[in-house]
């Protein structure tokens, strides 16, 4: 076997994370001498008590990657180990980085400008939006976008930067022989085209509830801040937040309304004191110096693309009110004031808009673009 294949082989036994890892390495010097070792010698190693041990000695190296090597060539993936020259540098300088990574596209030395966008599962219409649009602008300006494939705010940031031609790279709490959700797997298809989409666990794992707080550290680990867009308290996108600060990555947030319970999480983070984030220019100004000489303007599909032309066949009270709405809500008394248009009509040019599929009505009488 190979070094790489060692270490394969390694990263299939439960419990062996990066801090272990290294430990045995230390120890013995060389990943293969880990698997020839007695279970006294293995137990003389720091962390490493008779659980690990007997996991070790008992392992049958050849058929655990022989399964490993059959899902890897039916699905196309690479393999890099922490040490690769081309494991992700970002990546490479946190606490517990992965032993291995599974990757289906491709990893690039560009990705060390990466921004993760996290939040709920259970998003707005308008945390949806803005989680799109923001991962359409960062990806416009040369920023990879991160996030995890999630049902909600991680599925809108990664179309976002698909949106602007963008790189973005999904991080699984599975293996990629079993993408998680499933409603994702085009989508996922999708980003390993134009990024990449990535696992530290084994090609068949599967999508375990422990998985995701894992799979939370390495997108922040591979960016260099994450956005949270909507979250409640007790959200698990805030374990992403507490990994972030712990790797020294920057925080942002994006405002909400005071009542919604989508918003209790950012709204705390900001009081925290989280960059408030509303576009990517707050992301840019924050990181300043470190993103210098990367950025680039922004191409058609991104951040410049805010659809301000109105579509066609619309009358000019129509157009008026399609050019005050955007992806965050407007209240009836904010579009007359803004429009200049009686209450009645403007009524009466909401619902044409409505029923012509081009704007969405909210509760509490407030209306946003529809997609």
């Amino acid at each position: 076997m190979t070094e790489k294949e060692f270490l394969m082989v390694l990263n299939c036994i439960p419990d062996i994370g990066f801090v272990r890892f290294n430990n045995l390495i230390k120890h013995f010097g060389a990943v293969e001498k880990i698997f020839s070792a007695t279970k006294a010698e293995l137990e003389k190693v720091d962390q490493i008590g008779p659980k690990v041990s007997s996991a070790i000695i008992s392992c049958d190296k050849d058929k655990t990657l022989k399964c490993e090597m059959k899902l890897i060539e039916r699905c196309s993936v690479k393999v890099i180990s922490y040490l690769d020259k081309d494991y992700p540098v970002n990546l490479k300088d946190i606490y517990d980085p992965p032993i291995i990574l599974y990757v289906k596209g491709e990893l690039t030395a560009e990705d060390k400008y990466s921004i993760g966008i996290v939040g709920s599962r259970y998003a707005s219409r308008y945390g949806l939006q803005t989680a799109e649009r923001l991962g359409c602008e960062l990806a416009a300006m040369g920023l990879t976008v991160v996030s995890g494939l999630a049902r909600g705010i991680d599925a809108a940031g990664h179309k976002g930067a698909l949106k602007a031609k963008g790189r973005t790279i999904a991080v699984l709490g599975s293996g990629l022989a079993n993408i998680y959700p499933e409603e994702h797997i085009k989508l996922a298809d999708e980003i390993a085209k134009a990024g990449a989409v990535v696992s530290e666990f084994p090609m068949a794992t599967e999508p375990y509830k422990d998985n995701f707080p894992r799979r939370n550290r390495i997108i922040s680990g591979l960016s260099l801040g994450v956005i949270v867009v909507e979250a409640a308290k007790n959200s698990g996108a805030l374990i992403t937040t507490d990994f972030a600060l712990e790797q020294g990555r920057e925080l942002f947030a994006v405002p909400g309304q005071a009542q919604a319970a989508t918003a209790a999480g950012t709204n705390m983070l900001i009081r925290q004191g989280a960059k408030l984030v509303e576009s990517a220019d707050d992301v840019i100004e924050e990181l300043g110096d470190v993103i210098k000489g990367h950025m680039k303007a922004a191409a058609p599909g991104g951040r410049d693309e805010k659809i301000s032309k109105a579509p066609g066949g619309l009358n000019e009270a129509e157009v008026k009110i399609f050019e005050t709405l955007s992806d965050a809500p407007v209240s009836i008394d904010e579009i007359v004031d803004d429009t200049g248009l009686p209450v009645t009509e403007a009524m009466s040019c909401l619902t044409r808009l409505e029923l012509k599929g081009i704007v969405a009505q909210l509760p509490g009488k407030s209306y946003v673009r529809k997609d």
